[in-house]
């Protein structure tokens, strides 16, 4: 059994995130297994060196360790770019020049993971691509590639039981995901995730019940490119006096704050119900 605790550099760790951590060796140390790290920084416009070493500092305080040495996405890029070959030679890739504000006008309805996409760019040809240009994926002609699609096992206590992606669900509330960014050409979270779970052989995903969704997209995925499909477990969030999830971005209460005011592990498990 290997499960990781997968962040991103971008920000300081705050309670949702020792929450997760935690959760993820917890389940580790019940089947018995290894918990790994993993650096999720392909955000090359958001990631920092000092994020990096504030999430080792903040994990080996709450009393956690892995084993060396620690991923990095951004070692790996060579990986992203072979995946996205293999896509395009099947076909399965075209460029997109729209921006959130014309996705928006053009009518897009709400979904799982934002705005659904609406096709604009569908009918472009790979060899049309520009520079700047993000690459979707075309999720209509992945699916019918991918069939039939697998079952996969869900052990956390929001929606444990046996699921399996639906076509006509997934076009309809996800839409032609972006598998590498716009003007960065960075690596997508969708792409980079699920090929990183299959390279560091991970046989249970832990992770929070807001990455729900992407797990039917992560299982077409790892289905057409003949990747295993994990165990998964979704735990739920630990939210903020308004019900909202935390967040770095809405500059969440970091946990190097609470050391410096002189919280210990201890009470940062309590704070989040452990």
């Amino acid at each position: 059994m290997i499960t990781r605790f997968a962040p991103s550099p971008t920000g300081r760790l705050h309670l949702g995130h020792a929450y997760s951590a935690l959760k993820v060796w917890q389940v580790a140390c019940d089947l018995d297994g290894t918990a790994l790290l993993r650096i999720e920084d392909t955000d090359s416009t958001r990631c920092r060196a000092e994020f990096e070493t504030a999430i080792y500092e903040d994990l080996h305080w709450l009393g956690l360790d892995w084993p060396e040495p620690v991923r990095r996405q951004s070692d790996h890029l060579a990986n992203y770019a072979r995946a996205l070959d293999q896509l395009a030679k099947d076909g399965l890739l075209y460029p997109c020049s729209c921006s959130r504000s014309a996705i928006k006008a053009a009518g897009a309805r709400p979904g799982w993971d934002g705005l659904v996409y609406p096709g604009t760019c569908r009918h472009r040809p790979l060899a049309d691509a520009r520079p700047g240009d993000a690459l979707r994926l075309d999720l209509a002609g992945a699916l019918d590639r991918a069939a039939p699609l697998p079952d996969f096992t869900e052990t956390g206590p929001l929606h444990a039981g046996t699921h399996r992606p639906d076509p006509d669900q997934l076009i309809g509330l996800i839409g032609d995901p972006v598998l590498r960014r716009k003007a960065s050409g960075d690596p997508a979270y969708h792409l980079a995730c699920p090929l990183d779970d299959a390279a560091q052989g991970i046989t249970h995903v832990v992770r929070g019940a807001d990455l729900w969704h992407s797990t039917f997209l992560h299982v077409v995925l790892q289905s057409l490119m003949g990747w295993p499909v994990p165990v998964y477990h979704h735990h739920d969030l630990v939210l903020d006096g308004d019900g909202r999830r935390l967040a770095k971005i809405d500059a969440s209460k970091a946990l190097a704050v609470y050391r410096a005011e002189g919280a210990t592990p201890s009470d940062i498990r309590a704070m989040v119900g452990l």
